[in-house]
């Protein structure tokens, strides 16, 4: 079996799943790239139930949300449940530059408390598909499975990596609360990818053609150097950013945090996010981010 057959399998197997645990179609999760591309061609198909969902961070590029909203409306037009999601915190709608402002902390590669409010909250309590791949790093390839839990305490979390069918019963059977996932190209190569998405003739986003390695949010500690040539692209995001940064700094003094030299300012404040060397007073705030 062929890794097509197989990500089908997957999928079809997830759906049955969703339906006998939740009594609900399973939620496809997009977020405008090559990898959810090939997922959602995959499900559909796979000839399930689907409902198809993305999760607006505020952050992605002008030409990610026309490029999702394109294909929405064409599944819409097929008679598919899709629908955006706009973040919510606290009971209240956010954005990502609001998210920062209340944490008072910027988000880093090893705490990424935005991707739990912008992208995660959404699904949670559902059965849902998603793009992510062993590829993709090697913190992914040790961390991920063919179907895992949602569960923000590691030591909580459920992982299966393989197809065996004995083990998916005993996943399934698994009081999870919190939802489950399924990552059905999770051992896909790049070359893989993006050879289905030729084959298949399936859209991509215009990025992509512009040069991009990935489409994710704009400023993302995830994108390493590309976000300089993002910033330069979209220069409001970095105005939107020094906006945040300013408060931050602002709200960390009326806090009494601001004892690092980082917080003189909020251009220091995004020279270190930004990983400038010259900047002293490296520091972690990993304790400090509330849920």
């Amino acid at each position: 079996m062929d890794k097509v057959d197989t990500a089908i399998k997957r999928l079809q197997t997830a759906s049955e799943m969703s339906l006998a645990t939740y009594g609900k179609p399973m939620m496809i999760c997009i977020s405008g790239g090559k990898d959810s591309g090939v997922l959602l061609d995959l499900a559909l198909r796979a000839g399930i139930p689907i409902e198809v969902q993305h999760s607006h961070t505020t952050a992605d590029a002008p030409e990610t949300v026309r490029f999702i909203r394109q294909q929405l409306h064409g599944l819409e037009c097929a008679g598919i449940l899709a629908h955006i999601d706009y973040p919510v915190y606290k009971g209240r709608r956010t954005s990502l530059w609001q998210l920062m402002r209340d944490q008072m902390i910027p988000p880093t590669r090893g705490m990424r408390y935005c991707c739990r409010v912008l992208k995660e909250t959404a699904s949670r309590g559902r059965m849902i598909a998603t793009g992510v791949r062993w590829d993709e790093s090697p913190r992914r390839a040790s961390s991920r499975g063919i179907y895992e839990n949602h569960a923000a305490n590691i030591k909580r979390k459920v992982v299966i990596h393989s197809d065996n069918a004995e083990d998916r019963r005993i996943f399934e059977q698994c009081n999870l609360r919190g939802g489950m996932i399924c990552n059905p190209i999770v051992d896909w190569t790049d070359r893989e990818i993006w050879d289905y998405t030729a084959d298949r003739k399936l859209p991509v986003n215009p990025l992509y053609g512009c040069g991009f390695g990935r489409v994710g949010c704009i400023g993302c500690p995830m994108a390493g150097k590309n976000r300089w040539r993002a910033f330069a692209r979209w220069p409001k995001y970095r105005l939107l950013y020094m906006s945040a940064f300013e408060d931050i700094v602002i709200r960390r003094r009326a806090a009494g945090k601001a004892d690092n030299p980082m917080f003189r300012s909020g251009e220091s404040l995004f020279a270190w996010w930004m990983e400038d060397r010259n900047i002293e007073g490296q520091i972690s705030f990993d304790d400090e981010v509330e849920e």
